[in-house]
């Protein structure tokens, strides 16, 4: 019989007690919470609950908006840090911190910021209004503060892989002949997918959830379309409705986790024989034009 490794550090039994306790008291139990308010109603009556019109209008838009925002997140975050890894200028130490900013900034304090700039009177939507864009108020604003809220976890996700990769990689590349963006896309961005995607997930996952940011510039019109699920939710608390309010959540909670890859559960990659011979995804560029468009088609029908 093969004789176990002690452990090098011992305590496991303590060390896993404790973890279990926490979880428990931070996740568990809530959830727990959860489960035991949303059984009190019926499967017909959750049904009927998250397919209100008003409560389906919500999900599209919180879906729509949070999607769109984690797909331009992306975008932006990584050129962000590429831009602070790979260059040195004035300034560079102070820029990388103000990417804390959302996170330190209260979110009731970025929305009504965000919704004084870009009105129509404010100091940047005054320029849009000369052409009849309204940015405050439409889902425009929700994407913005969307963007806002979400840029540190694509920055903060991609930045530690950029200052480890190695550029022996690059340099490989274009002495085969490969260009510039031909090594961006076939070398760097696959080492970068595993960071990108859990950036992603995180972003979306944030902006389906937010609350404080979008309640100000967003309006709260079920006309205009500018309600999301978390102001449902909290109208239905504020009407003493705790079953309805709790049948929502795990609705919003499951889906973006089920459609989203991250880190510990990506997109299964294919063997690389040749840095030159694999052709890039069409999916982020598929999801995006689907996305800005249906992010936008709710008020150009209005």
């Amino acid at each position: 019989m093969k004789k176990r490794n002690k452990p090098v550090i011992p305590g496991f039994g303590l060390s896993m007690g404790i973890t279990i306790s926490i979880l428990s008291l931070v996740v568990l139990i809530p959830l727990a919470s959860l489960v035991v308010y949303t059984a009190k109603l019926s499967f017909k009556d959750i049904i009927e609950t998250i397919t209100r019109a008003r409560v389906l209008a919500s999900f599209y838009t919180s879906f729509v908006c949070a999607f769109a925002a984690a797909v331009i997140n992306g975008i932006m975050g990584t050129i962000l840090a590429w831009v602070l890894v790979k260059y040195d200028f004035p300034g560079k130490r102070l820029m990388d911190g103000m990417i804390e900013l959302p996170f330190a900034l209260p979110t009731a304090v970025a929305g009504i910021t965000l919704s004084k700039m870009y009105a129509e009177d404010g100091m940047i939507g005054r320029y849009f209004a000369h052409f009849g864009i309204k940015i405050s108020y439409t889902r425009i604003g929700l994407l913005i503060a969307l963007v806002f809220i979400g840029i540190p976890f694509i920055v903060r996700a991609v930045q530690p892989v950029l200052e480890k990769m190695d550029d022996q990689y690059e340099e490989a590349a274009y002495m085969l002949g490969a260009t510039p963006t031909r090594t961006f896309f076939k070398v760097i961005l696959p080492e970068l997918r595993p960071a990108l995607l859990t950036g992603f997930g995180l972003a979306f996952a944030r902006g389906i959830g937010e609350y404080g940011s979008v309640i100000y510039i967003s309006g709260n019109s079920a006309k205009e379309h500018t309600q999301m699920i978390s102001y449902v939710i909290m109208q239905k608390l504020n009407y003493i409705d705790y079953k309805s309010a709790t049948a929502i959540p795990p609705v919003r909670s499951v889906l973006p986790f089920r459609a989203v890859p991250t880190a510990s559960h990506p997109i299964p990659s294919r063997e690389r024989t040749s840095i030159l011979n694999c052709s890039p995804s069409p999916t982020a560029v598929g999801c995006l034009l689907f996305c800005l468009p249906a992010l936008f088609c709710g008020q150009s029908s209005n």
